[in-house]
Protein backbone atom coordinates (compact mmCIF):
# COMPACT_ATOMS: atom_id res chain seq x y z
CA UNK A 1 0.00 0.00 0.00
CA UNK A 2 1.36 3.39 -0.97
CA UNK A 3 2.25 6.15 1.49
CA UNK A 4 -0.60 8.23 0.13
CA UNK A 5 -3.10 5.47 0.87
CA UNK A 6 -1.81 5.16 4.41
CA UNK A 7 -2.14 8.91 4.90
CA UNK A 8 -5.72 8.82 3.63
CA UNK A 9 -6.58 5.95 5.98
CA UNK A 10 -4.97 7.75 8.89
CA UNK A 11 -6.92 10.91 8.09
CA UNK A 12 -10.18 8.97 7.87
CA UNK A 13 -9.44 7.28 11.20
CA UNK A 14 -8.78 10.64 12.85
CA UNK A 15 -12.04 12.05 11.48
CA UNK A 16 -14.02 9.01 12.66
CA UNK A 17 -12.49 9.15 16.14
CA UNK A 18 -13.21 12.87 16.33
CA UNK A 19 -16.82 12.37 15.18
CA UNK A 20 -17.33 9.66 17.80
CA UNK A 21 -15.94 11.94 20.51
CA UNK A 22 -18.24 14.78 19.44
CA UNK A 23 -21.24 12.45 19.30
CA UNK A 24 -20.55 11.09 22.79
CA UNK A 25 -20.16 14.62 24.13
CA UNK A 26 -23.48 15.70 22.64
CA UNK A 27 -25.20 12.62 24.08
CA UNK A 28 -23.73 13.43 27.48
CA UNK A 29 -24.97 17.02 27.33
CA UNK A 30 -28.41 15.92 26.13
CA UNK A 31 -28.65 13.50 29.05
CA UNK A 32 -27.82 16.34 31.42
CA UNK A 33 -30.78 18.27 30.00
CA UNK A 34 -33.04 15.30 30.73
CA UNK A 35 -31.66 15.10 34.26
CA UNK A 36 -32.22 18.83 34.78
CA UNK A 37 -35.81 18.52 33.58
CA UNK A 38 -36.23 15.69 36.07
CA UNK A 39 -35.71 18.24 38.84
CA UNK A 40 -38.42 20.43 37.31
CA UNK A 41 -40.68 17.41 37.03
CA UNK A 42 -40.30 16.60 40.73
CA UNK A 43 -41.54 20.06 41.67
CA UNK A 44 -44.34 19.99 39.11
CA UNK A 45 -45.59 16.69 40.54
CA UNK A 46 -45.41 18.13 44.05
CA UNK A 47 -47.51 21.11 42.98
CA UNK A 48 -49.98 18.93 41.10
CA UNK A 49 -50.46 16.97 44.33
CA UNK A 50 -51.05 20.14 46.36
CA UNK A 51 -53.58 21.75 44.01
CA UNK A 52 -56.48 19.33 44.74
CA UNK A 53 -55.98 19.86 48.48
CA UNK A 54 -56.15 23.61 47.94
CA UNK A 55 -59.35 23.23 45.92
CA UNK A 56 -60.97 21.00 48.54
CA UNK A 57 -60.28 23.50 51.31
CA UNK A 58 -61.62 26.34 49.17
CA UNK A 59 -64.71 24.31 48.25
CA UNK A 60 -65.86 24.45 51.85
CA UNK A 61 -66.08 28.25 51.66
CA UNK A 62 -66.81 28.84 47.97
CA UNK A 63 -70.07 26.98 47.51
CA UNK A 64 -71.14 29.37 44.73
CA UNK A 65 -67.82 29.23 42.84
CA UNK A 66 -68.01 25.69 41.51
CA UNK A 67 -67.04 26.78 37.99
CA UNK A 68 -63.87 28.47 39.26
CA UNK A 69 -62.87 25.39 41.25
CA UNK A 70 -63.58 23.02 38.39
CA UNK A 71 -61.52 25.19 36.05
CA UNK A 72 -58.52 24.71 38.34
CA UNK A 73 -58.96 20.93 38.40
CA UNK A 74 -59.36 20.80 34.63
CA UNK A 75 -56.28 22.96 34.06
CA UNK A 76 -54.31 20.75 36.48
CA UNK A 77 -55.26 17.65 34.48
CA UNK A 78 -54.19 19.24 31.22
CA UNK A 79 -50.91 20.38 32.76
CA UNK A 80 -50.24 16.87 34.05
CA UNK A 81 -50.72 15.49 30.54
CA UNK A 82 -48.39 18.09 29.05
CA UNK A 83 -45.81 17.36 31.75
CA UNK A 84 -45.91 13.65 30.91
CA UNK A 85 -45.22 14.44 27.25
CA UNK A 86 -42.36 16.77 28.19
CA UNK A 87 -40.96 14.12 30.53
CA UNK A 88 -40.72 11.73 27.59
CA UNK A 89 -39.00 14.32 25.37
CA UNK A 90 -37.35 17.06 27.48
CA UNK A 91 -35.40 18.41 24.49
CA UNK A 92 -38.49 18.68 22.27
CA UNK A 93 -39.48 22.25 21.47
CA UNK A 94 -43.09 21.24 20.80
CA UNK A 95 -43.42 19.27 24.05
CA UNK A 96 -41.89 22.03 26.14
CA UNK A 97 -44.02 24.63 24.37
CA UNK A 98 -47.18 22.66 25.10
CA UNK A 99 -46.15 22.36 28.74
CA UNK A 100 -45.58 26.11 28.99
CA UNK A 101 -49.05 26.77 27.53
CA UNK A 102 -50.68 24.29 29.92
CA UNK A 103 -48.85 25.78 32.88
CA UNK A 104 -49.94 29.26 31.81
CA UNK A 105 -53.55 28.06 31.83
CA UNK A 106 -53.12 26.46 35.26
CA UNK A 107 -51.52 29.63 36.58
CA UNK A 108 -54.41 31.69 35.23
CA UNK A 109 -57.06 29.49 36.83
CA UNK A 110 -55.21 29.50 40.16
CA UNK A 111 -54.84 33.26 39.95
CA UNK A 112 -58.59 33.65 39.45
CA UNK A 113 -59.24 31.35 42.41
CA UNK A 114 -56.98 33.42 44.62
CA UNK A 115 -58.66 36.59 43.45
CA UNK A 116 -62.09 35.19 44.35
CA UNK A 117 -60.74 34.00 47.70
CA UNK A 118 -59.76 37.57 48.57
CA UNK A 119 -63.47 38.24 49.13
CA UNK A 120 -63.74 35.49 51.75
CA UNK A 121 -61.90 36.50 54.97
CA UNK A 122 -62.69 33.19 56.67
CA UNK A 123 -61.04 31.27 53.83
CA UNK A 124 -57.99 33.53 53.94
CA UNK A 125 -57.73 32.93 57.69
CA UNK A 126 -58.09 29.15 57.38
CA UNK A 127 -54.92 27.55 58.78
CA UNK A 128 -54.92 24.74 56.22
CA UNK A 129 -55.34 27.20 53.37
CA UNK A 130 -52.44 29.28 54.65
CA UNK A 131 -50.26 26.18 55.03
CA UNK A 132 -51.05 24.95 51.52
CA UNK A 133 -50.43 28.39 50.08
CA UNK A 134 -47.03 28.52 51.76
CA UNK A 135 -46.16 25.04 50.47
CA UNK A 136 -47.14 26.06 46.96
CA UNK A 137 -45.06 29.21 47.18
CA UNK A 138 -42.07 27.16 48.32
CA UNK A 139 -42.60 24.84 45.38
CA UNK A 140 -42.71 27.78 42.97
CA UNK A 141 -39.36 28.97 44.32
CA UNK A 142 -37.85 25.53 43.77
CA UNK A 143 -39.28 25.50 40.26
CA UNK A 144 -37.56 28.79 39.54
CA UNK A 145 -34.17 27.38 40.56
CA UNK A 146 -34.81 24.14 38.65
CA UNK A 147 -35.74 26.12 35.55
CA UNK A 148 -32.50 28.05 35.72
CA UNK A 149 -30.49 24.84 36.10
CA UNK A 150 -32.32 23.40 33.08
CA UNK A 151 -31.58 26.48 31.00
CA UNK A 152 -27.91 26.31 31.96
CA UNK A 153 -27.69 22.74 30.64
CA UNK A 154 -29.58 23.67 27.48
CA UNK A 155 -27.19 26.56 26.88
CA UNK A 156 -24.17 24.24 27.22
CA UNK A 157 -25.70 21.76 24.78
CA UNK A 158 -26.75 24.37 22.23
CA UNK A 159 -23.37 26.10 22.35
CA UNK A 160 -21.57 22.81 21.77
CA UNK A 161 -23.89 21.77 18.95
CA UNK A 162 -23.66 25.15 17.21
CA UNK A 163 -19.87 25.34 17.08
CA UNK A 164 -18.02 24.42 13.92
CA UNK A 165 -17.09 21.71 13.11
CA UNK A 166 -19.22 20.01 15.80
CA UNK A 167 -22.31 21.43 14.12
CA UNK A 168 -21.70 19.06 11.20
CA UNK A 169 -21.99 16.03 13.48
CA UNK A 170 -24.99 17.54 15.29
CA UNK A 171 -26.89 18.10 12.04
CA UNK A 172 -25.98 14.79 10.44
CA UNK A 173 -26.79 12.70 13.52
CA UNK A 174 -30.00 14.46 14.54
CA UNK A 175 -29.22 16.77 17.45
CA UNK A 176 -31.69 19.67 17.11
CA UNK A 177 -31.42 22.82 19.18
CA UNK A 178 -32.93 22.28 22.63
CA UNK A 179 -35.59 24.76 23.84
CA UNK A 180 -34.93 27.25 26.62
CA UNK A 181 -37.58 27.87 29.27
CA UNK A 182 -38.43 31.54 29.04
CA UNK A 183 -39.85 33.51 31.97
CA UNK A 184 -43.50 34.19 31.35
CA UNK A 185 -45.65 37.10 32.37
CA UNK A 186 -46.95 36.45 35.83
CA UNK A 187 -50.62 37.15 36.36
CA UNK A 188 -49.85 37.21 40.05
CA UNK A 189 -48.10 40.53 39.85
CA UNK A 190 -51.37 42.01 38.65
CA UNK A 191 -53.67 40.12 40.99
CA UNK A 192 -51.42 40.29 44.04
CA UNK A 193 -48.75 43.00 44.08
CA UNK A 194 -45.42 41.80 45.39
CA UNK A 195 -45.81 38.26 44.10
CA UNK A 196 -43.78 36.89 41.23
CA UNK A 197 -43.51 33.88 38.97
CA UNK A 198 -41.11 32.67 36.32
CA UNK A 199 -40.49 29.73 34.05
CA UNK A 200 -42.98 26.94 34.66
CA UNK A 201 -44.07 28.26 38.01
CA UNK A 202 -47.76 29.02 38.31
CA UNK A 203 -48.50 32.25 40.18
CA UNK A 204 -49.32 31.36 43.77
CA UNK A 205 -48.96 33.75 46.67
CA UNK A 206 -49.19 33.00 50.35
CA UNK A 207 -52.03 34.54 52.26
CA UNK A 208 -50.94 36.91 54.98
CA UNK A 209 -51.26 35.44 58.42
CA UNK A 210 -54.52 36.13 60.11
CA UNK A 211 -54.32 38.97 62.65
Amino acid sequence: MSATAWMVLALVAVVVIWAIAVYNRLVQLRNRIANAFGQIDVQLKRRYDLVPNLVEVARGYLAHEAATLEAVIKARGQAQGAAAAARAAPTSASAMGALAVAEQALGGSLGRLMMVAESYPELKADATMQSLSEELTSTENRLGFARQAYNDQVLDFNDQAAQFPAIVVARLLGFPTAPMLKPRTAMTSVLHPGCSSDGLAAPICPYPSAP
